[in-house]
């Protein structure tokens, strides 16, 4: 899994590409719980996203809590597979999503 984060100003942009999992959600954590301060915008780009396990919806999930007291947080560009986890999980009803 490869990360890729683009802050500008409030907003940080972060890229993930590859597999979320239990083996690589934990890079996602730490790289999400280090920046976030001050960050009033969120989004994840998961454009090159392949799969996503429950360790990755965890990841997301604590990330929206953090979002929840300090601004928004935005899915956008996921595929297929993922929608269908993210839809299966109930998590359609918890992320927005572009």
């Amino acid at each position: 899994m490869t990360i890729t984060k683009t802050q500008n100003g409030a907003a940080l942009t972060v890229k993930v590409d590859g597999r979320l999992d239990t083996m690589t959600a934990p890079q996602l954590e730490s790289v999400v719980s280090s920046e976030l301060g001050g960050i009033e915008k969120l989004v994840f780009d998961f454009a090159d996203l392949e799969y996503i396990s429950s360790a990755g919806l965890r990841v997301l999930l604590s990330a929206q809590k953090t979002m929840n007291s300090q601004g928004t947080m935005t899915v956008k560009n996921v595929n297929e597979l993922v929608s269908e986890v993210f839809e299966v999980t109930g998590f359609t009803d918890i992320l927005t999503i572009e």
